[in-house]
């Protein structure tokens, strides 16, 4: 459970924000998605890999 604290004065929009934000970093939606199906672990690995190598791609192609 969130619980976000507002202080006095604050404008409900920049709590809400917060919230937001805070719920963001949890990663209860992508948890929550992540577990609707379900993925073998070879495929996960894969996507892991093949994300690992993009990266290095986009990293290699900066440093030229």
């Amino acid at each position: 459970m969130l619980i976000i604290p507002i202080k006095e004065g604050e404008n409900i929009d920049r709590a809400l924000k917060r919230y937001k934000r805070k719920f963001d970093r949890t990663g209860t939606m992508r948890q929550l998605r992540s577990r609707q199906q379900f993925t073998k672990p070879s495929v996960e690995k894969r996507a892991q890999v093949q994300k690992a190598a993009y990266v290095q791609n986009l990293r290699d192609q900066e440093s030229v």
